[in-house]
């Protein structure tokens, strides 16, 4: 008999809405199915339906064509059974000996070689999922999340469709208690620290509506990118703009795929005398820690914690 089954964030007792696996929702689908879960050991069985993906059985081959649900997947305790993964997917160390796939153009017939029960996907590049649909191998799509609360039920829905659910809420709880906790030990100011996240070096940038956002402001930051250009939550901005809105701090999260560093952003033209530039303020970031929302979500938000600690102090 097939039931749903999803826990809720810390795995207490929660309605938690089961959430479509592939495809699109739209405002006037059906109001989603909600279960009552008691505790992560009461819905170790299988089959396990999350969202409109039903799995009869624990999957014992799995293919990850998303560098963070890879992430997610050896946290629980399923790295043992993934047995390929995108070519973006480089942590954790034991992702380097496994067969990578094209994250871009991926092959259908590559991938039903290695004979998957379950294939997870954080977008459909085309239409990959319906291909393999058709050969009968079940796919999950662990799209980007909205925010905080978003990754940690993700990290339990994998958990749950690999049968490593109780793992699974571990991870999320400990994630969750350890961002409360960080944030909890920085001061918020009044007027709040302004800042500017670099996607890459045109520079693009995020506005508070995003899951980046969203991270900063758990401490009260104020974004100089926001009403800069309405409905755009990824815009980018104008030297000018950045100049005149001179920012506190500078988050680089384009180290890796542009190598731009404290010493690059000096060097650009007005950008010397701003003020993170002055004060040391230009902090570096991991590209796949703050591009991916999985477990090394901790990382990226201690990083923030201790750039506005650090202005804090100097002030």
């Amino acid at each position: 008999m097939k039931s749903s089954r999803l826990v809720g964030i810390a795995g207490l007792f929660l309605l938690v809405p089961t959430l479509v696996a592939c495809g699109d929702s739209s405002s006037d689908s059906v109001e989603p199915e909600t279960t009552i879960v008691e505790s992560a050991e009461s819905i170790a069985d299988f089959p396990v339906t999350v969202g409109e993906l039903t799995l009869e059985n624990e999957p014992q081959r799995i293919v990850s064509m998303s560098a963070t649900a890879t992430e997610m997947l050896f946290a629980i305790g399923a790295g043992d059974r993934v047995v390929a993964v995108d070519n973006f997917s480089n942590f954790p160390a034991e992702t380097a000996s496994l067969e990578q796939l094209d994250a871009y153009q991926p092959n259908v017939e590559a991938i039903s070689a290695l004979e998957p029960d379950l294939v997870i996907i954080s977008y459909d590049p085309g239409n990959l999922v319906e291909q393999l649909n058709t050969l009968a191998i079940p796919v999950f799509t662990a799209g980007a999340v909205a925010d905080l609360p978003g990754a940690y039920e993700q990290i339990e829905q994998l958990g749950a469709l690999t049968g490593q659910l109780a793992e699974a809420v571990q991870v999320s709880s400990e994630m969750q208690q350890e961002i409360d906790d960080i944030a909890a030990g920085v001061t918020k100011t009044d007027p709040p620290l302004t800042y500017f996240y670099e996607l890459d070096p045109t520079p693009y940038t995020v506005t508070s509506n995003t899951f980046i956002g969203g991270i900063m402001a758990l401490f009260g930051l104020e974004n100089i990118a926001d009403g800069v250009e309405e409905g755009n939550d990824y815009p980018q901005l104008s030297a000018e703009i950045i100049v005149e809105r001179n920012p506190d701090i500078i988050f680089l999260a384009d180290t890796k795929c542009c190598a731009q560093s404290a010493e690059t952003v000096a060097a650009r033209d007005g950008w010397g005398e701003l003020k993170a530039t002055a004060t040391g303020a230009v902090v570096a970031l991991d590209d796949d820690i703050a591009s991916r929302w999985g477990p090394r979500l901790v990382d990226l938000v201690r990083s923030v914690a201790d750039a506005v600690t650090s202005v804090l102090a100097k002030s």
